[in-house]
C-alpha cells in the first residue's frame, strides 16, 4: 500500500451508527474513484461530500451513472439510495438564500441515512417578521439545524424561542469583518440562549450527524 492509497471505514455505522463519509477535498479524482470502485465491489452506497465540479466531471463514466451530484451543496450519492425511514423529526432552518450550500450538505446527509428533514429558508432576522411567521412550524420538530453566516443573529434569536434541540451552523457568507464564518462561529460560541450545539463553519455534514446521533439516542431510528 502506498502513502496516498485511502483505507476506507466501511464497518463505521456497525460501530458508532454513522457511516463513513467520503470528504473528496484534498483527494485526487483517481482516490475517489478508487474508493468508489471498492463501494460497488461490496455493493455498498457511499455519501460524498466538498465534490467539487472538476473532480465530478473527472471520474470514470460508469462510475458517475451510479452517483448522483448536488451542485449546490457539493455533495453526491453513489449506489442506491436508502429508503426513507423517518420524517417530521428533523427541520433545517436557513438565514438567507446564500447559506444554502451548508443546508442542503446538511438536508443530504440526513437523507442518505434515511432520514427526510424538513427545509425552512430566507428567514434571517433582519426580517424578523419572516421568522416569527414560521416559529409555529419550527416547534413541531424535536431537532432544528440553524445555518446562519453574517453575525449569526438566527441562532441566538431561535435559541430564545425554540425549546428542542437547536444544532447551529455558522456559515463563510458575509462581507469583510465577517472574516469567513469566523465573526458568524463566535457569535453562535458566545450567544446567550443557553444550550446551542455549535459546528465548524460550513460544517452541514456535521450538524446532520450530531442531528443523527440525537435520534439515535432518542430511538427514533
Amino acid at each position: 500500500m502506498s502513502s496516498t492509497d485511502t483505507v476506507f471505514d466501511f464497518t463505521r455505522a456497525e460501530r458508532i451508527g454513522l457511516s463513513e463519509a467520503v470528504f473528496c477535498a484534498g483527494k485526487s479524482p483517481q482516490q475517489i474513484a478508487g474508493i468508489l470502485e471498492s463501494a460497488r465491489e461490496r455493493d455498498a452506497s457511499l455519501l460524498l461530500t466538498r465534490l467539487d465540479a472538476a473532480k465530478y466531471d473527472a471520474l470514470p463514466a460508469h462510475l458517475k451513472a451510479q452517483t448522483d451530484w448536488c451542485e449546490t451543496s457539493k455533495t453526491a450519492y453513489f449506489g442506491e439510495l436508502r429508503p426513507l425511514s423517518l420524517t417530521g423529526k428533523v427541520a433545517i432552518v436557513s438565514a438567507g438564500t446564500s447559506d444554502a450550500p451548508a443546508a442542503r450538505e446538511a438536508e443530504r446527509t440526513l437523507r442518505h441515512a434515511g432520514v427526510e428533514s424538513t427545509f425552512i429558508i430566507d428567514v434571517g432576522v433582519a426580517g424578523l417578521w419572516r421568522l416569527m411567521d414560521r416559529v409555529e412550524d419550527i416547534r413541531r420538530f424535536p431537532i432544528v439545524i440553524a445555518v446562519a453566516g453574517m453575525d449569526a443573529a438566527l441562532a441566538s434569536v431561535l435559541g430564545g424561542l425554540y425549546g428542542g434541540a437547536l444544532i447551529c451552523v455558522p456559515t463563510s457568507v458575509g462581507y469583510g469583518a465577517a472574516e469567513e464564518g469566523r465573526t458568524a462561529l463566535n457569535a453562535m460560541l458566545a450567544s446567550c440562549a443557553p444550550g446551542l450545539l455549535v459546528t465548524n463553519i460550513d460544517n452541514g455534514y456535521g450538524a446532520a450527524c450530531a442531528a443523527l446521533r440525537l435520534l439515535n439516542t432518542m430511538q427514533l431510528r
